[in-house]
């Protein structure tokens, strides 16, 4: 079976809907670049991305500890093991692909190893094989 990425991620913006409107009014063109300055710099980028990345974990640890799954001097526990881009970006992932319900199996495990980059082969399309266990 082939997952096409592309695809999927076009029929859940679909899904979506219109985008909510950036700014209520209008706007000059000098703020159209500024903002465009702004928001299209890589650094934006990947501010943007963290601040999701500490939604997740916080979300996740809320709702991990406010349904008793944890404890939270387990949340304690964690003090200064996410205190990077990267490993916030791991374990955020790792978040996301387990219920809380697995939270405390997931903090005995320990904050993941940072993510490496993938390089894909230039030849093949976006798609991913999934395996069953």
């Amino acid at each position: 079976m082939q997952l096409q990425l592309d695809k999927l991620v076009e029929s859940i913006e679909l899904a979506f809907g219109e985008e909510l409107p950036f700014v209520t009014g209008p706007i000059t063109e000098d703020q159209r670049a500024a903002l465009q300055q702004v928001f299209g710099d890589a650094g934006y980028q990947s501010y943007l991305q963290d601040q999701v990345n500490r939604q997740i974990v916080r979300d996740y640890l809320t709702n991990a500890v406010v349904l008793g799954f944890i404890t939270e001097a387990d949340v304690v526990a964690l003090e200064g093991k996410l205190d990077s881009a990267e490993l916030r970006s791991a374990m955020s992932l790792h978040m996301l692909m387990n219920s809380i319900e697995q939270a405390d199996d997931l903090l005995a495990q320990g904050v993941p190893e940072p993510l490496q980059a993938l390089e894909p082969d230039q030849k093949s399309p976006p798609h991913m094989h999934l395996i069953s266990s």
